[in-house]
């Protein structure tokens, strides 16, 4: 659990299990909103259950990194958390991967390819 910076232009967010999920949400976007060259990385190893006010906070996260350009990405999603993606259509709007490694390797590639 917890906020850290990866690396010069990644966050790296261990999420905690509800109800504190939405406040480090929060703090991310805030994060995010004041340094605009961030990509995300959100970790959901902790993470059993995600509620509909944590979801909205999520969607508005995926904005402003979005209107800046960058990328937001899900990794360790458990699979009762991963449904609950699935069943309200938002698997297809958030980036989901294995775990952190790849997440972080990922956006890593892409940044070399600019």
């Amino acid at each position: 659990m917890g906020i850290q910076q990866w690396s010069e232009n990644v966050i790296l967010v261990n999420l905690a299990p509800e109800p504190d999920l939405g406040e480090e949400i929060i703090s991310v976007c805030e994060m995010v909103s004041r340094q605009k060259e961030q990509d995300v990385v959100i970790d959901f190893s902790d993470v059993e259950i995600v509620t509909s006010s944590s979801i909205a906070k999520l969607l508005k996260l995926r904005k402003v990194i979005h209107d800046n350009q960058r990328k937001l990405v899900f990794c360790c999603v458990q699979p009762q958390t991963k449904n609950i993606f699935l069943v309200t259509g938002l698997d297809t709007v958030f980036t989901f991967v294995e775990d952190q490694f790849v997440a972080l390797a990922g956006l890593q590639m892409a940044q070399a390819a600019l």
